[in-house]
């Protein structure tokens, strides 16, 4: 869909054009729920992307700026994600940044055993990306080509191995 089409698209469905919005979360869901994929925890993807979608629905008309809808809908995904996030964990955004901060604060001979554990605790799929990236150092392309993957299921390895690294580190 071309620029122009997709603008006079969002047009229509903020001024109440219910085919025009049908069409809108059709054209938008593809999309949404890539960055979920990127953005979110594997387990929460579909509900990231409902969430959104059904956000979108509530609010289309509220829009002030049609050149602002695809940062609105990602920043609308971005949340979607980090709430269903917190709520799995059952924990706030506060100690999410503690978490985080603890992290921070780790000597690096811990950290270093931490991460081992983490790397080794990864189902193998996972883990040999993450060492051919980090340890052996190479391209997303290059492991593409040694694991005989497309470039995208490299890169959504890569992401889903460093969230599960991160989950285990949080749970340490």
């Amino acid at each position: 869909m071309t620029v122009l089409a997709r603008t006079a698209l969002i047009e229509a469905a903020r001024g109440g054009d219910a085919d025009a919005l049908t069409s809108l979360l059709s054209v938008a869901q593809p999309d949404i729920r890539r960055y979920a994929a990127r953005n979110c925890r594997a387990a929460d993807i579909d509900d990231a992307v409902q969430e959104t979608l059904l956000l979108l629905y509530r609010r289309v008309g509220t829009l002030r700026a049609v050149t602002s809808f695809s940062a609105w809908l990602f920043a609308v995904a971005r949340r979607a994600c980090l709430r269903l996030l917190r709520r799995a964990t059952g924990r706030t955004e506060t100690e999410m940044e503690e978490t985080d901060a603890r992290l921070a604060l780790l000597r690096p001979e811990d950290l270093r055993i931490d991460l081992s554990r983490a790397i080794q605790s990864l189902p193998e799929r996972y883990r040999e990306v993450i060492l051919l990236r980090d340890i052996e150092e190479l391209s997303i392309d290059e492991i593409a080509g040694v694991l005989s993957l497309t470039r995208e299921s490299v890169k959504a390895r890569i992401h889903r191995a460093g969230t599960m690294i991160r989950e285990y580190l949080v749970r340490e």
